[in-house]
């Protein structure tokens, strides 16, 4: 039989290391392959060697390894291998840490459909010998083995083979709000893969809020997506033209050429996306965003304005079950890209003129808080909307507290929201300080260079 039957060489090189890592971090997956795969099927060294440690450990240990074990194997155990070989073993596990998987179904269906096709063959071929014996019973058993390896066993979290998988930090990653005493309750922010909700009646300025959340996060370097499904795209851009520089709305167009060069100084990227109000679902955010992503570019924050007035992807007959599963697909959406995402949910009339808004109000589908991880209102009555005041509520936190209610300072023309103490001081920490005067540089290198720019015609 040709070499080049068996083994996984028509895949080519990076199919092979792609396995290799799903073998790595996917403990069911191992189980499966340990079953069924050989590892001559790797046509290189440092693979065949990669993967025997793990299977070694496995079977040692009885728990499957962290990338920190085999960093220490790989540091100590590695002595009867080639030089070049160690060295590549060690180069791969680190690319391990940065790498990205693509098509992984795919691969995991393809390896194992060829390694179990090979323990079949054998089986087979281990058979005829059985058949001129007459020991049919031992055929048929044999066969019947052969059919059984690498199939899915999966139960879940095995409490002893994924010891090590409860003590693994995971990186939440949050992305900041632009309020320091907001960034505390949430642990830094609202992290990867968590939905976040802001809820306020129609006209108290929920878009305002979410501007601010995207343009903050384009402060920090992030790349944002923000959807608008209510205003134009260049309505919500003049927003965060606004929020970033301070300059009214009204004014915006006698200063678009400062604002022009601050912009083009900013760290991250601003992607903004408008669909007609109910044109767009769930599913038609996901084709958006995996084209971005096919484009190389790696979204660090969504923002949904708002949720409400997206499409279901599925009819139901009351509207609040539309709602309940549109914001559940939202909060897939953000596990899938993992990245935080932001959304917002109108008040029914109840919330028009309360000084606290709580989860009651929230409109149509009460169940949508069942989802959120975090859910702040925003609340302005008559009078606070004249003195440019308000109010946030901390309705719903799963990593901190809730139930607390932050006097704050907004100003719609601007863009402008702080938050402020209970005497009515706007909070300031020394990191929003640093943030609020490189901001301030910015603008300032703008408009030099603009004046400079006048004075040359």
């Amino acid at each position: 039989m040709n070499n080049a039957t068996i083994d996984f060489s028509k895949h080519g090189k990076d199919f092979q290391e792609t396995l290799a890592q799903i073998i790595l971090e996917e403990r069911p997956f191992a189980d499966q392959m340990e079953e069924v795969l050989d590892i001559n099927f790797f046509e290189t060294k440092y693979l065949r060697v990669f993967i025997e440690k793990i299977f070694l450990y496995r079977k040692k240990y009885e728990v499957h390894p962290t990338r920190k074990a085999l960093n220490s194997i790989f540091s100590t155990e590695l002595e009867d291998e080639a030089e070049v070989t160690q060295k590549q073993v060690r180069n791969f596990l680190t690319s391990t840490y940065i790498r990205e998987i693509d098509d992984s179904e795919y691969i995991k269906e393809s390896s194992l459909d060829f390694c179990k096709k090979q323990k079949l063959k054998t089986a087979l071929l281990k058979s005829v010998k059985l058949i001129k014996d007459s020991s049919y019973n031992e055929v048929e058993t044999l066969i019947i083995d052969a059919l059984k390896l690498g199939t899915d066993n999966d139960y879940g979290h095995d409490f002893k083979k994924d010891f090590e998988t409860r003590y693994l930090l995971k990186t939440r990653n949050p992305v900041t709000t632009g309020w320091d005493v907001m960034d505390g309750v949430l642990l830094g922010g609202l992290g990867s893969g968590e939905l976040g909700v802001v809820i306020s009646p129609t006209g108290a300025g929920k878009s305002h809020v979410l501007a601010h959340l995207g343009a903050e996060a384009v402060l920090e370097g992030k790349t944002v997506v923000h959807y608008t499904l209510e205003m134009s795209e260049a309505r919500t851009g003049q927003r965060y033209d606004s929020k970033l520089t301070g300059i009214h709305l009204q004014e915006l167009i006698q200063n678009k050429e400062e604002i022009y060069e601050l912009c083009m100084d900013l760290p991250g990227e601003l992607i903004i996306k408008e669909y007609p109000t109910k044109s767009a679902s769930v599913n038609t955010l996901r084709n958006h965003l995996d084209k971005l992503k096919n484009r190389n570019k790696k979204v660090d924050l969504i923002i949904v304005d708002y949720a409400d007035l997206l499409s279901p992807t599925e009819r139901f007959k009351e509207r609040r079950n539309e709602l309940e599963s549109i914001y559940e697909q939202l909060r897939s959406l953000a596990q899938k890209y993992e990245c935080p995402l932001w959304t917002a949910s109108q008040t029914n009339r109840s919330g028009l003129n309360e000084e606290v808004i709580t989860m009651e109000s929230i409109s149509e589908a009460f169940n949508k808080c069942f989802v959120a991880d975090f859910i702040f209102s925003l609340s302005r009555t008559k009078d606070d909307k004249l003195a440019n005041t308000g109010r946030f509520f901390i309705a719903k936190n799963r990593n901190g507290p809730d139930g607390i209610v932050y006097p704050i300072f907004m100003d719609p023309g601007t863009v402008t929201i702080e938050v402020k103490d209970s005497n009515g001081e706007t909070i300031v920490t020394a990191n929003e300080d640093m943030k609020q005067k490189e901001q301030k540089r910015l603008f300032s290198n703008a408009a030099k260079l603009y004046s400079d720019m006048q004075k040359e015609k």
